[in-house]
């Protein structure tokens, strides 16, 4: 069972999300300006009973949720350092702009995903993220996370 996986524990104490709604595998990297995870893709996920029957395709919108947990997770990161309060937070996407998606995802893919800050206005994070699969560019999109106080 994917709660059982150790490599999920460093996500389960940087973000809120669980399975089946973790869209990350592992941590590669966290770092000044961005973090960079991986994800295996596995057919008996429950999205391919739907998306689509005898055609197993990844779908889109989460492929884009997997860049906004790894940017959740670079921001749990920078925050737990430049914040003197420990309140937890809870990220909130604000915006998501220029989505292309320039290749299929499949059951048994490895992908890599990296947001990246770009820019800070105020409590909003504006990132860039993209997704890899042998290198090859599957994904980009420019996105805000907002990390709010937990009420």
């Amino acid at each position: 069972m994917v709660f059982m996986n150790q490599k999920l524990e460093p996500i389960f104490k940087k973000i809120p999300h669980r399975p089946p709604f973790l869209f990350i595998d592992e941590i590669l990297e966290i770092n000044s300006n961005s973090a960079k995870t991986r994800r295996e893709i596995r057919l008996e996920e429950p999205q391919f009973i739907g998306h689509y029957p005898n055609n197993p395709i990844m779908p889109g919108v989460l492929l884009c949720e997997a860049v906004f947990q790894t940017g959740a997770i670079f921001l749990s990161k920078k925050l737990e350092t430049e914040l003197t309060n420990t309140e937890e937070r809870t990220p909130i996407l604000s915006r998501i702009q220029d989505a292309r998606f320039k290749n299929m995802v499949l059951p048994g893919d490895v992908v890599e995903i990296e947001a990246t800050l770009d820019k800070i206005v105020q409590q909003f994070y504006f990132m860039k993220g993209i997704i890899r699969k042998q290198g090859k560019t599957v994904l980009t999109l420019s996105f805000a996370l907002a990390m709010i106080p937990k009420e």
